[in-house]
């Protein structure tokens, strides 16, 4: 079997309610630059492909459908695309790909932000596309009426990753000539229009930022988000409860060998055995006042049986998996230093970084520049 990519989803204290409430949590760090550089730098202590950074349009909710007024959990959170710029600079191998909700968000600022982090980051960038149709988040902008029909925000979806992809292919990769004896910067003849016109979106470009060091960054998405259009996305997170869900769902979204992933979320809690990890996230569901429950599936116990169930979905038909601790001050180490050196004695997983890029590190290819006509395209 190909080794096996690994990212983890990063949020607040962790994925667990009650987790900013646990030793080492740091609660009166969760808004600074320090805690999210330090968290980020233990993922890349353990060589993960990429974490990604949770972020929303309204305040974190015990409920999908509406806010809460809960005072017992995290709310807020900093800006995803402007801690990963933060972060960027601090780091020298992992990805970093930030959430961002496209339904009340610009496309061509979006394609500015993530291509100034790839420049930032010198291409470890990525972003993991979100949609929203809820009423009290469309409320903090104005501009139209909620909800509306998930396929319409699906489809929105779609054309905002072309506008984007086709904004980081406006300018060509050697666009800038940067010729101080001629007095030429850039190569006017080798900036594009993009023209796009759709339903949602009317963009001439060219976009203000040159193209990104990846040629475009790594675009990521839930199982839907986009669809049924998942061609347009590098991938697919899926959250299947087991390896025969994994194979019904892997069937509908493979691609040819080699240009898209499909990652498996999970949420995990580790302990050195079975008893402590039971312990532990029962002790966390008590101090939240109810069983923590979530759309993907949930895997309390050891990293070894961790690996095992990792590399029985792989054989199902997965490339990856998008881990999420249930505390980040505990599971975090737990995988760069329990898991990932139980998946190295395995063979299943690296055991140094062999890429510059996002796109390398996952085997990705750099995508031509559809404008351009040259040999540097």
């Amino acid at each position: 079997m190909p080794e096996l990519h690994l990212a983890v989803a990063l949020d607040g204290a962790g994925a667990h309610p009650a987790a900013w409430r646990e030793p080492g949590a740091r609660p009166d760090e969760l808004f600074t630059a320090r805690y999210w550089a330090d968290v980020v730098a233990e993922a890349e202590t353990g060589l993960l492909d990429f974490v990604t950074f949770d972020d929303g349009l309204a305040l974190q909710s015990a409920s999908a459908a509406e806010p809460d007024t809960r005072t017992d959990h995290v709310r807020g959170r900093l800006d995803a695309v402007l801690t990963a710029a933060r972060i960027a600079p601090l780091t020298r191998h992992i990805g970093l790909v930030p959430g961002v909700t496209v339904t009340h968000t610009e496309p061509f600022h979006l394609s500015k932000a993530l291509a100034t982090l790839d420049h930032v980051s010198r291409g470890r960038a990525g972003v993991h596309i979100q949609t929203s149709g809820l009423p009290h988040e469309a409320r903090h902008f104005g501009r139209r009426e909620f909800p509306v029909p998930v396929g319409e925000l699906a489809g929105e979806a779609a054309d905002h990753i072309e506008v984007i992809r086709r904004l980081w292919d406006s300018w060509e990769d050697d666009a800038e000539i940067r010729d101080t004896a001629t007095g030429r910067f850039i190569d006017r003849d080798k900036l594009h229009y993009v023209d796009f016109k759709g339903p949602y979106f009317s963009v001439r470009g060219p976009s203000i930022t040159p193209r990104p060091p990846q040629g475009q960054p790594l675009v990521t998405a839930r199982a839907g988000t986009a669809a049924p259009r998942h061609a347009l996305v590098d991938l697919v997170y899926i959250t299947p409860r087991d390896a025969d869900e994994v194979r019904a769902v892997t069937t509908l979204l493979t691609p040819p060998p080699g240009t898209r992933h499909v990652f498996a979320d999970l949420t995990v809690f580790l302990d050195e055995d079975q008893r402590a990890a039971d312990a532990r996230r029962a002790r966390l569901d008590a101090q939240a006042g109810a069983p923590y429950g979530t759309d993907s599936a949930v895997f309390t116990g050891t990293p070894g049986r961790l690996a095992d169930l990792l590399q029985e979905w792989q054989q199902a038909g997965l490339s990856g998996f998008r881990l999420r601790p249930g505390v980040i001050a505990h599971d975090l180490p737990a995988i760069t230093r329990g898991l990932v050196p139980e998946l190295q004695r395995r063979s299943a997983f690296r055991r140094g970084y062999r890429a510059d890029t996002l796109r390398g590190l996952l085997g990705l290819p750099r995508p031509a520049n559809r404008y351009a006509t040259g040999p540097a395209a």
